[in-house]
């Protein structure tokens, strides 16, 4: 089995190759995966980090923003010389610094109804580290029409909300079951606005990285109808299910 994997791959991934949920054949099926991550900011960060750092083959990263100075105390793969440079650029060159075999598609755009589709059929894998429910809905709704696995993460003070959805699944339970269109404002995610502590970014994009890892390895439990809550300042964490709404 080990055969597939080249003498560098074999050294490179070893602490995750033994273990035996993993092995050889796991590491070949995270090597040959594509992953489109939506939005590289304090989610979107740790998520490409870590599943380059996995062996991701193919990862795709969307946003339209450049760096800002606030940016920087919760967007890991951002530092002082990246200022006001694309963020998917700056963060294709830190990537390909960790792992130079991931291929890394940069997508400076603002992902819209017609543009969204010519990018999602390029992956198998997507997670929305977005920072407002527009975009978190057109992810939700794309992501549902294409039978994708999403992750999606949502952040805000010391709190941190986590849902996968496994669309190729029957009456799997969307982001709408949760959260309704006409009841929300973008505020609750602005981090502007609600403050953000840079750590609770990074927990949870590292778990949205490892819910992904765990659907290419077809290991574990999923979310899949529920989500998963944490409360980072009091340390609660509440695993809540979905029930699927009537016409969603």
């Amino acid at each position: 089995m080990t055969s597939m994997l080249n003498k560098n791959q074999l050294e490179r991934f070893s602490r995750q190759i033994i273990l035996k949920n993993i092995g050889a054949l796991g590491q070949k099926k995270i090597i040959q995966s594509k992953v489109l991550i939506i939005g590289m900011g304090g989610l979107g960060c740790p998520v490409a980090e870590f599943l380059t750092r996995a062996g991701v083959g193919s990862i795709g990263i969307v946003d339209s923003d450049n760096v800002d100075l606030s940016n920087i105390h919760r967007q890991s793969l951002y530092d002082i010389s990246d200022l006001k440079k694309s963020k998917v650029m700056a963060a294709k060159k830190k990537l390909k610094k960790i792992n130079s075999k991931t291929k890394v598609n940069c997508h400076k755009i603002r992902l819209n109804k017609n543009n969204y589709n010519k990018i999602i059929k390029e992956y198998d894998y997507i997670v929305d580290g977005s920072d407002n429910f527009k975009t978190k809905f057109l992810i939700n709704d794309f992501s549902k029409l294409s039978k994708k696995f999403l992750v999606t993460g949502a952040i805000s003070k010391f709190d941190g909300h986590i849902f996968t959805f496994d669309f190729k699944k029957k009456d799997t339970p969307c982001i709408r079951s949760f959260f309704q269109e006409k009841k929300i404002s973008d505020d609750i995610l602005n981090c502007e606005y609600e403050g953000i502590l840079g750590t609770v970014a990074g927990i949870i994009g590292t778990i949205q990285a490892n819910e992904v890892l765990k659907k290419i390895l077809n290991i574990g439990k999923n979310l899949n109808g529920y989500i998963l809550i944490l409360d980072l300042l009091n340390l609660s964490f509440r695993k809540v299910k979905l029930n699927k709404l009537k016409n969603v």
